[in-house]
């Protein structure tokens, strides 16, 4: 990128169901990141609780509130000058909504997202989750050197927003990444024409993250990896068990994860 070319559009896919008491925070994460030309696409999944509300306090803040700061005291006055400014910066930013009537699961309002996105590069952050300020920034700086996806470290919260653990992950292989377990695909950006070349999210499968990616790398994308925490990933307990986590779900994950796991290291014999 020269100094005179416009920074390319980075579109953040934020799909959402149910989960207005983390949904403002995800989007002020987004938000805030230090990338400058940036397109957030929300879509709702049939939500039946206060999302809404959440996004029509949200995008009136953007619009119309602003904050101040104490700048200079005049002695001779005995005053404390204050600066206003918005709140949100809006130069480089665009939100948009779509909804889905009724729920149809995860995987089809991806699709829904990206297809309606216009980034060279893109990603989902889910809408429990949260994105550290560089993360666009690091993450874009890996593919304009070249390679087609990037994906980095993370913390793993609590329902409070506590760190539990650091997730590091392991430097690029596909033995690494798909062949001993699913380990690339929470923190991520990649170009968004490999979905033109490779396809879409399989509605089919709760894994469909694992897959596409796994497909991508099968057909020759290059993977790197930034050994660096750029976002939290939400561990909710027990009283959220819903959704993906709901017990039975989570089985057929793990399940079909299993089967892809297979299906890389069938792939790896075949090479020698």
């Amino acid at each position: 990128m020269t100094r005179s070319s416009q920074p390319p559009l980075v579109s953040v896919i934020v799909p959402t169901y149910n989960q207005a008491e983390f949904l403002a925070a995800c989007l002020d994460s987004i938000w805030f990141q230090d990338w400058p030309n940036l397109e957030i696409v929300l879509v709702n999944d049939g939500s039946s609780d206060g999302t809404t509300l959440v996004l029509e306090d949200f995008l009136r803040d953007v619009e119309k509130d602003e904050r101040s700061f104490a700048s200079y005291y005049d002695q001779e006055r005995d005053e404390i000058r204050r600066v206003h400014h918005p709140r949100y910066q809006r130069e480089g930013r665009v939100l948009r909504v779509l909804t889905h009537e009724k729920n149809q699961g995860l995987a089809p309002t991806l699709n829904t997202g990206f297809a309606a996105c216009a980034g060279k590069y893109c990603t989902y952050v889910p809408s429990d989750d949260a994105c550290f300020p560089s993360m666009l920034s690091e993450m874009v700086a890996v593919l304009e050197q070249g390679a087609d996806f990037v994906y980095a470290d993370m913390f793993i919260v609590d329902g409070g927003g506590r760190i539990l653990r650091q997730f590091s992950l392991p430097e690029y292989s596909f033995q690494a990444c798909f062949a001993d377990w699913y380990l690339c695909g929470v923190a991520k950006l990649y170009r968004r024409d490999l979905h033109e070349r490779f396809g879409w999210y399989d509605p089919n499968l709760l894994a469909h993250d694992h897959e596409l990616f796994q497909r991508f790398a099968l057909n020759g994308a290059v993977f790197r990896h930034i050994p660096k925490a750029l976002m939290s990933l939400r561990d909710h307990d027990r009283s959220r068990e819903v959704d993906l986590h709901a017990p039975e779900s989570w089985k057929r994950l793990l399940e079909e994860s299993k089967r892809l796991v297979g299906e890389a290291r069938a792939f790896l014999s075949r090479q020698g």
